[in-house]
């Protein structure tokens, strides 16, 4: 977080009091405005926050038993990967920069900006966040995202000859299903970070984490760390998966929380 970004947060941080039951939530919500203002957030972007906020209060805002699963099964895809590959875009710059750049780190696998709304500015105003954070190299940006992926047709095409191009495994988040669909598609392993259990990227996705990118994120981390001193238990994790069963698990959670609370009332 650069001095300017730092200040504006302290001074939100001095409005919401301490004990405000939307606290978290609404300092989430300042940085995407202030990534905004940096141009590294599209309005558009705005409103995917709002929506995923809206299936977040469905599972309570905690991770679930289904999300630990899924996030077990990714873990255990990327440490086993050739050429796996974080796609980064706006809302997870914004959100989880350090985050992403620990995860890279440890498993160890590439950042890559991909962006349905790309522009030069945006893109440099990505990976600088990123390099902030702590990362070495950003691809994805200017002419090294050179190469295209078939039959998708908006700017997330656009991607690196080293990066997802040639990846075996790919983790994306807040993201759309014309790309799922068209990476797993050409035999790629999509990993997908998504509120949303019932949207097109979770559904075409190989492995779905139904959880917050900035409580998953870190999670993966360690579920990352653990796995690496157990490779037997790795084996047995991507023996065992079953993505379809993780949705429905996290449909049936948020239904019966609905119910629950309905009768609460």
């Amino acid at each position: 977080m650069d001095k300017a970004q730092d200040s504006t947060t302290r001074s939100i941080r001095g409005i919401v009091p301490e004990n405000h039951p939307r606290r978290d939530s609404i300092l989430l919500r300042e940085r995407l405005v202030e990534a905004m203002e940096k141009e590294i957030v599209v309005p558009q972007g705005l409103i995917a926050h709002g929506r995923g906020e809206c299936f977040d209060y469905l599972i309570g805002e905690k991770t679930r038993d289904f999300a630990q699963i899924a996030i077990e099964e990714a873990a255990a895809l990327l440490i086993t990967a050739k050429n796996p590959v974080l796609s980064v875009n706006g809302n997870t710059a914004a959100l989880v920069p350090t985050q992403l750049v620990e995860l890279a780190n440890t498993i160890p696998a590439k950042l890559e900006v991909n962006l349905f709304y790309r522009d030069t500015v945006r893109e440099i105003a990505i990976e600088k966040a990123l390099r902030q954070a702590g990362a070495k190299e950003v691809l994805g940006v200017g002419e090294d995202a050179s190469e295209t992926i078939p039959e998708l047709f908006s700017q997330r095409r656009r991607v690196s000859k080293r990066g997802i191009f040639s990846a075996d495994v790919v983790l994306l988040a807040l993201e759309d299903g014309d790309r799922t669909e068209a990476l797993t598609r050409i035999g790629k392993k999509v990993i997908a970070i998504d509120l949303n259990p019932l949207s097109r990227t979770s559904m075409k996705a190989t492995v779905t984490i139904v959880d917050n990118v900035t409580r998953a994120i870190p999670a993966l981390k360690e579920k990352v760390m653990e796995l690496k001193r157990d490779p037997e238990r790795v084996n047995r994790i991507l023996e065992s998966y079953d993505n379809r069963e993780v949705l429905r698990k996290a449909m049936r959670y948020m239904a019966e929380r609905l119910n629950q609370l309905s009768l609460d009332l």
